[in-house]
């Protein structure tokens, strides 16, 4: 019994968690012998994998995010497809079609769903931003429902699924942005930045030889679904969740309690997906760091993934080069992470109440 007579969360089974831990340890000791450094984009993309999430990795050309994905893939036991996302592909080269076929023995023509690259565990939307917005919003009911709709008929998706879709931030000729509504989909947005000269003298070194490296398989398709079940089950405090909330509302104008800087930067705050996804992020986080609590460093660690694409600054901070990733720096300072500072900020308490 907890101390104020309600009964306590249940406990995590401790196996469960020794299998995690130990599954981040091989995943990635079998992605560094093709994958050099990258470390915290490995973390955060198996973070996502474990809540059942999506990532949108955006960084230049050349930095190895189509070769993580496909390499991840094979790590994992999973059915995988590429798709190169450019101007002229439809919907339909996504989704898949129906098609008419002659029955041989009756002669009678028959319609049979020819199922689209979308129906695997993994898929690598690559440079999404290439293909116009109709093109994109395919992908909208696969991500959410995990499903495809032809016609009259639901053509359920295999579990687990995941979409990892890159884009190119340098280019704009060509390209065509996510909305917000589909960008809110995606449960962490990951920039992935230039190795450092150690990490690049080391690809230089092993890509430019004869020698071929391969990786093992770790997990199978059913064991990751039950370890995304067993993240589902980690207790998380009232106040992790408190603090979370305080994150995620302050970025909403116009709403009292709200910091100044908030209201001279934002345009657009981030809505109860953001909050869903810090808390299950921080489950997944823990687990993976041996732990069976989230504590509010999980919730301060993930929130420059969870909330820089879910928060539009306005234009006149972008003139003045703030992005929003300065925001959640700010945000992140000024929150206190202790329960009685949080609860007893009568700012926080206007937040909590609005």
């Amino acid at each position: 019994m907890a101390s104020d007579g309600t009964d306590s969360p249940p406990l995590v089974d401790s196996n469960a968690v020794k299998q995690l831990a130990d599954a981040r340890e091989k995943i990635t000791n079998q992605l560094s012998r093709i994958i050099i450094g990258q470390q915290d984009v490995i973390e955060e993309i198996l973070i996502s994998i474990f809540s059942k999430g999506h990532c949108l990795l955006e960084g230049v050309p050349g930095l190895a995010k189509t070769l993580l994905v496909s390499t991840l893939a094979k790590t994992l036991n999973l059915s995988f497809n590429r798709i190169q996302f450019t101007p002229d592909l439809m919907p339909a080269d996504i989704t898949g079609t129906e098609i008419l076929e002659e029955n041989k023995t009756t002669g009678a023509r028959e319609r049979r769903f020819m199922e689209g690259p979308i129906f695997s565990n993994m898929i690598l939307a690559d440079e999404i931003n290439r293909t116009p917005p109709k093109t994109q919003a395919a992908l909208l009911e696969a991500m959410q429902e995990k499903q495809v709709t032809v016609g009259r008929v639901r053509h359920p998706l295999s579990d687990p699924f995941f979409v990892l879709a890159t884009q190119n931030p340098i280019e704009q000729e060509g390209t065509y942005p996510l909305p917000e509504a589909q960008q809110d989909r995606f449960m962490f947005k990951i920039f992935v930045d230039y190795p450092t000269f150690d990490e690049e003298f080391e690809v230089a070194r092993q890509t430019t030889t004869a020698t071929t490296n391969e990786v093992e398989t770790v997990l199978t398709a059913e064991e990751i679904v039950a370890l995304q079940q067993v993240v589902r089950e980690v207790p998380v405090s009232d106040h992790v969740i408190r603090y979370a909330l305080s994150l995620v509302r302050q970025t909403r104008i116009g709403h009292p309690g709200i910091p100044e800087f908030v209201s001279e930067s934002i345009a657009w705050g981030a809505g109860p997906r953001a909050v869903q996804f810090l808390i299950l992020g921080g489950k997944a986080r823990a687990l993976l760091h041996g732990r069976t609590h989230v504590s509010t460093e999980d919730i301060q660690a993930l929130a420059k993934p969870v909330l820089r694409h879910r928060i539009v600054v306005n234009f006149a901070a972008e003139s003045d080069g703030v992005t929003s990733d300065d925001v959640i720096e700010q945000l992140v300072e000024v929150t206190p992470s202790k329960e009685d500072e949080l609860t007893n900020d009568a700012r926080f308490q206007k937040i909590f109440a609005s």
